[in-house]
């Protein structure tokens, strides 16, 4: 079983901010190091079931490194990482002893977490149709007929429907990342990783984008763990806020608390900075 309680302060918060039991992603004492560079220093915090928590922070704070941990991209330095009541980064030997995943157990345990990145990655030779049924049909094994209908639906939700056919190449930046959103939650996953997704798009088409994930946060009850410098959305769509200085939390609290009165000094000047280069 994880710890019961690795976070820094409270309780973790669920929907609404209503307490829950056992949280779904925990981080107990997690440090990552890239040679001699702490991105990750002894980090402990935990998300509940359902809950919208975003992560800001000047660049190099650790946000992102936090994402590729959880999407196995990067193995972490010292510490556990656990989703649900199992060990993520870590799997159980004989009496139950800790030791590193394998690649084996990983990718089982990555099939719960979904990620849509800055950049779209959306494979060009294939259709949005293809693009979207391609993991479902031969990760999870869903008959093709069904991750087709799964398909239709998340399109309509990403206000694409007409697109289905097309090819990457036919749509705009705004569009490739709305068929990339589709893409992560046909996987059905437990958790959706958001990293910047609107930083590689033109201003213009900002809005669309954050309007489909507001949607996705209204409509359904996945986890979300997000990284944005949009402080309008974060403050929308989130439960909690989490401010990162130099690879720790240096302030938690709610949308309200975090962009209304933060009590962090660092927490002041960065969203002032932030929001300076907003104007």
């Amino acid at each position: 079983m994880p710890p019961s309680d690795t976070r820094q302060n409270e309780e973790p918060q669920g929907v609404g901010g209503q307490s829950q039991g056992q949280p779904l992603i925990v981080f107990d004492d997690v440090v990552k190091r890239f040679g001699d560079l702490t991105v990750l220093d002894h980090l402990n915090f935990s998300v509940a079931p359902g809950e919208r928590v975003t992560l800001i922070g000047p660049s190099g704070s650790g946000k992102t490194t936090i994402l590729r941990l959880l999407m196995t991209l990067e193995k972490v330095t010292e510490g556990v990482i656990w989703v649900g009541d199992e060990p993520f980064s870590h799997m159980r030997r004989g009496g139950g002893q800790l030791t590193q995943a394998s690649e084996g157990y990983l990718r089982e345990r990555r099939k719960r977490i979904g990620m849509v990145f800055q950049q779209f990655n959306l494979f060009p030779n294939m259709t949005v149709r293809q693009n979207i049924t391609e993991a479902p049909v031969h990760v999870l094994g869903t008959p093709k007929g069904e991750a087709n209908a799964r398909a239709e639906e998340l399109l309509d939700l990403v206000g694409l429907g007409e697109k289905i056919d097309a090819h990457p190449t036919q749509l705009s930046g705004g569009q490739q990342q709305r068929v990339a959103i589709a893409r992560a939650l046909a996987m059905q996953p437990e958790i959706l990783l958001l990293d910047e997704v609107t930083s590689a798009l033109d201003p213009e088409l900002v809005a669309g984008v954050l309007d489909v994930l507001r949607e996705v946060a209204e409509t359904t009850d996945i986890t979300m763990l997000c990284v944005t410098h949009e402080m309008g959305f974060a403050r929308d769509v989130s439960h909690r806020v989490l401010m990162f200085d130099q690879g720790r939390i240096a302030e938690e609290g709610s949308p309200e608390q975090i962009f209304g009165d933060p009590k962090e000094e660092r927490t002041r000047s960065f969203l002032s900075s932030v929001l300076e280069k907003g104007h």
